[in-house]
């Protein structure tokens, strides 16, 4: 009898558990009914160019005749993405690469009303474009402010995942000021958000209905939500949105100097109290850092007096400094820490090649898309060549040849690249639309490629 009163008793106790916990569940419904008019479906239509198949290639081949050049095709592919109102008379944002190369953007609001959308400007750094369409008295989302997001804090997406609409997904925010590869600009929120395709552009948030991100993109080994989705900050998209409005195009701030964290042996080396701060690995010379006279081996440990714990924190602020203006930085050097003024310069454009300061009076076509710094002494004894490295590769003729991050170039059109300055001596006489022998060395092993220029 004793057993079975006790056993009666948990039952009730665990009842009553179930039940708090139930009436305690969080509930989403004023969110997503106050946001949900202000989200859009974005459908991206782009025209390229393909060669004509040739159902009689393979006979002539065989049997005689040669093979007849055959005229290119348009083929149209289409893309879909979401995007949010951010103005009653029609501003709407989204990402960069829902609309890239786009030749017709049609915009889907939540009545069935379609659009079809201007693009007012777009920043690839920061993954962001500026859509307007031509109507009026439309709903807009609320700004929040990503600073305030804590680690833990629940938020939901609204967006078209697989192109269903207005599909809404929850989670918490996992991290904040994340650093993603090939994306220093970008102090990226981390979520569990389930984000699929269809629901980049779509805004993140918060539980007061705000949004506070941009859903940008996803690590997956499948193509699909593996728990660990990433959304640009509003206020860095906000930021873009001023100055596409007001000159087309975005300015950075840029330093010149590439850098990697500290660990707790260099930080014994350098005199660290703790493992904190950007060590200087390379100036860029004839760059900011370079006038500012700071050296291979420094460390940065604060920007105007910000401290800074991982390295990733410095391209995040600096690129949001303005240019031309003088800003301090606290370096430890040889054990002291030292101020030093900087003045802070313009970050090239994506597709320049930055190196020596970059070239920016190079006409656009001799552009290969390449980032680029010289190889150092040790460098050179280790690889034993001489060449430049790739520090980046974006969209262009290099990326079309297959030259990667890391690579070391060491001959264009049968000429030596010593540094630089050869290369980009070199890449300005290279002949356009016409393919030429680049040799890289990958790995220690050297491989030659074929690139391009546009015509």
């Amino acid at each position: 009898m004793k057993r079975l009163i006790m056993g009666w008793m948990l039952g009730l106790m665990a009842l009553m558990m179930v039940g708090v916990r139930a009436g305690d569940l969080v509930d989403f419904t004023h969110v997503a009914q106050a946001s949900e008019a202000a989200v859009v479906n974005i459908t991206a239509t782009s025209k390229t160019m393909v060669q004509a198949g040739d159902p009689q290639a393979i006979f002539r081949q065989f049997f005689g005749g040669g093979m007849m050049p055959q005229a290119p095709v348009p083929q149209i592919s289409t893309s879909l993405g979401s995007g949010f109102i951010i103005s009653a008379d029609g501003y709407i944002l989204t990402n960069n690469h829902v609309v890239h190369g786009a030749s017709k953007v049609v915009v889907k609001l939540s009545d069935r009303r379609e659009y079809q959308a201007k693009v007012i400007g777009s920043d690839q750094r920061a993954d962001i474009a500026l859509l307007k369409i031509d109507a009026k008295s439309l709903p807009v989302v609320r700004i929040g402010n990503p600073d305030q997001l804590e680690v833990g804090q629940w938020v939901l997406a609204i967006g078209s995942p697989f192109g269903f609409d207005y599909t809404v997904t929850h989670g918490i925010i996992s991290a904040t000021s994340r650093a993603l590869p090939n994306e220093a600009y970008v102090p990226f929120i981390q979520t569990d958000v389930p984000i699929n395709p269809g629901n980049s552009g779509g805004p993140l948030i918060n539980m007061q209905g705000q949004v506070v991100g941009i859903n940008s993109q996803i690590y997956s080994r499948s193509g699909g939500f593996m728990g660990l989705s990433f959304a640009i900050p509003i206020d860095v998209a906000m930021d873009v949105v001023k100055q596409l409005k007001k000159d087309g195009k975005v300015r950075r701030g840029y330093l010149g100097v590439e850098i990697q964290d500290v660990t707790r042996d260099l930080a014994a080396v350098y005199g660290l109290a703790k493992p904190a701060g950007a060590l200087v690995a390379h100036v860029i010379p004839d760059s900011p850092a370079a006038h500012a006279g700071l050296k291979e081996g420094d460390v940065i440990v604060a920007l105007n007096g910000h401290g800074i714990d991982r390295s990733s924190e410095l391209p995040q602020w600096v690129g949001r400094l303005p240019v031309n203006s003088t800003q301090t930085l606290t370096v430890q050097r040889a054990g002291k820490a030292i101020s030093v003024p900087v003045k802070i310069g313009l970050l090239p454009a994506v597709g320049d090649d930055v190196g020596s300061g970059g070239d920016n009076d190079t006409k656009q076509g001799q552009h290969l898309g390449l980032q680029l710094r010289d190889l150092s002494p040790e460098e050179k004894q280790a690889v034993g060549v001489s060449g430049v490295v790739v520090t980046q590769v974006v969209d262009g003729p290099a990326a079309d040849a297959g030259v990667h991050v890391g690579d070391v170039i060491v001959r264009i059109d049968h000429r030596d690249i010593t540094d630089v300055q050869s290369y980009t001596q070199v890449v300005q006489s290279l002949p356009r639309n016409k393919p030429v022998e680049l040799v890289v060395n990958r790995q220690g092993n050297n491989m030659i490629l074929a690139i391009t220029l546009a015509p």
